[in-house]
């Protein structure tokens, strides 16, 4: 399935960074041990304290340090492993669905203004993303990415709907192919932890209901707009799979 694997990529580079800091502290606890210690050691006694200190330092970085940090880069790993899991979603195949485009649970659903791509009032489900939920988005609908707009931002949490309207977030608006030219527009938002929207898809791509298009790294929000005739299926405290669980459809 297209995109896949990229998730995967996004954690061993995380992953690679954290073990090169990792390195560089072992690296100073042996330069320590091997340089500064033993040139300390022949100086006059009243510097012989530094030398001992340093060799405790020394000794530290090297053995228990060193171990320690190890322990937590492979609890890191783990987590980091699991975060970014990508599972193969059970994309429906029934006609005039759309689907829900991230992992988490819906914590609002209303009436809003969305005049960017949406053109006025439109109905809106909010789903909120944990830092345990999966955090790669699916496309809702398949269709063609008719808008895409990165707006900066804040970063306050994504625990309330009303953060799209402060934080960094990513418009994509689709025109889809069933019904014909419809208009579902996704949003984005990056919260307290997730810093980082890494969409991988762009204006005017055609892509395919429940295909991968984009990731949000640690905890976060998706907006999904709709049009006022489409009936919403979900209600408020459903917890929803990106790719699989049905939003809305379509008379």
């Amino acid at each position: 399935m297209k995109n896949s694997g990229k998730a995967l990529l996004a954690a061993l580079r995380l992953i690679g960074l954290a073990f090169a800091s990792l390195l560089a502290l072992a690296a100073v606890g042996f330069l320590i041990g091997a340089f500064v210690v033993p040139r300390l050691d022949g100086v006059h006694p009243p510097v012989l304290d530094v030398a001992f200190l340093s060799k405790i330092i020394g000794d530290l970085l090297l053995n228990y340090l060193t171990w320690t940090l190890v322990g937590l880069w492979a609890l890191f790993a783990a987590f980091t492993f699991y975060f970014f899991r990508d599972p193969d979603p059970l994309v429906p195949t029934a006609a005039n669905l759309v689907i829900s485009p991230g992992h988490g649970k819906v914590d609002a659903i209303g009436t809003v203004n969305e005049p960017e791509f949406m053109g006025g009032e439109c109905q809106r489900i909010s789903i909120f993303l944990s830092v345990i939920s999966v955090h790669v988005q699916c496309a809702p609908v398949t269709g063609r990415v008719a808008c895409f707009k990165h707006t900066p931002g804040q970063y306050l949490s994504a625990l309330k709907a009303e953060s799209a309207q402060f934080n960094e977030n990513v418009l994509i608006g689709l025109e889809a192919a069933e019904p014909r030219g419809e208009k579902i527009g996704v949003r984005l938002i990056a919260g307290v932890i997730a810093r980082r929207i890494v969409p991988w898809i762009k204006e005017n791509d055609i892509v395919q209901r429940g295909e991968r298009i984009s990731l949000i790294q640690f905890g976060s929000r998706v907006d999904v707009y709709l049009p006022r005739r489409a009936k919403i299926t979900v209600k408020p405290g459903d917890k929803v799979a990106g790719g699989e669980t049905v939003l809305a459809a379509f008379d």
